[in-house]
């Protein structure tokens, strides 16, 4: 796997990253493509148009995201339209996605952790990259796991804050709000949860999906999110916030089950949790690993109605400021390395 390092202006950091993941980025297209026509019926030309409507928003309120996918376009030689299609995949594929993934944050008085299982397409394996971020400044540094070409995706910063996401079929879409993947970066430029709380709720995110917001001081907040409002989960009593991919509370739109197992999931990681006499990232890590209801377990694999797996497993450590990443099923051989924003 691929791991980039870039730095210096919005534009130059995408620059950087589309230069030293040019392969990938073409891999992620031919993909999104063929997942795109096959799903929503949208050629890749009609798909670079729904991009093009996030536009407007993106640079009258974030205009330093277009900045970067810019960079992103000229470093790898695509057009922005087309990268900006990656960065809204989420939203071009709203009702249609077919991903699983079990998220859980836990939180004591002398530890804060977050972790996921990240259950994509097998097939995007390949054009999955790490991607280190020194904005200078302000902003944190970051460090994330990503599909080549998203700007956004799932990790922490140096200031402690982490997210993850956990997909969500419903309906509706919204040009005027952040879309989900953007979103997940605009949490990993804060200095805290709040800081990310308060931005995402400013706007409101653009399709639905499940983010979870942690950091080593306050522990975790849920955004459960459809294109029309937001519901927050936060931690229960005992510091500990779990997600899968069903919308769990009452929204203005009704989601659907795409994922007959998700409940199970959401169950089965809640009942590991009771288990375990306090967080560590060793039990954590072990409880990513769980194949009860097997082959659509916390530890996902390929069956015979879905060629999703879980890609790659991630524990971090906000307190400590770093996180370990398991490429593959975490119970099968693979990459294990350190984010270290």
């Amino acid at each position: 796997m691929k791991h980039i390092r870039c730095s210096g202006t919005p534009y130059e950091i995408g620059q950087q990253h589309g230069r030293e993941a040019k392969d990938e980025i073409s891999g992620s297209i031919a993909f999104y493509s063929a997942f795109f026509k096959s799903r929503t019926k949208l050629s890749w030309p009609e798909v670079r148009d729904v991009g093009r409507g996030f536009l407007p928003f993106l640079e009258s309120s974030y205009p330093e995201y277009v900045e970067e996918m810019q960079g992103v376009a000229d470093g790898s030689g695509k057009d922005l339209e087309s990268i900006i299609a990656l960065n809204v995949r989420t939203e071009i594929a709203y009702g249609m996605l077919s991903d699983g993934c079990t998220a859980l944050s836990w939180k004591t008085s002398d530890s804060s952790f977050l972790a996921q299982n990240w259950d994509w397409n097998f097939e995007q394996t390949p054009n999955i990259i790490s991607l280190h971020i020194d904005q200078g400044g302000s902003k944190p540094t970051i460090h994330m796991m990503t599909e080549a070409g998203l700007i956004g995706k799932i990790g922490l910063n140096s200031a402690g804050v982490g997210v993850t996401l956990n997909a969500i079929q419903a309906p509706g879409v919204s040009y005027s709000k952040i879309p989900c993947h953007l979103a997940l970066r605009t949490v990993l430029n804060s200095s805290s949860r709040a800081e990310a709380e308060n931005a995402l709720r400013k706007f409101g995110v653009a399709s639905a999906c499940h983010i979870t917001i942690a950091d080593g001081t306050t522990g975790a907040n849920g955004f459960e999110c459809t294109a029309f409002d937001i519901v927050e989960m936060p931690q229960n009593s005992d510091g500990i916030c779990t997600h899968t991919n069903h919308l769990v509370e009452s929204h203005k739109v009704e989601g659907t089950l795409f994922l007959n197992d998700s409940p199970v999931r959401l169950d089965r990681i809640r009942e590991l949790i009771k288990r375990m006499d306090k967080p560590t990232a060793q039990n954590i890590g072990e409880a990513l690993k769980d194949e009860q209801n097997f082959p659509v377990a916390i530890n996902r694999a390929v069956g015979e109605k879905s060629t999703s797996q879980t890609l790659f497993s991630i524990v971090m450590d906000l307190q400590a400021g770093s996180a370990k990443v398991k490429m593959g099923r975490p119970t099968e051989a693979g990459e294990v390395f350190e984010l270290k924003p």
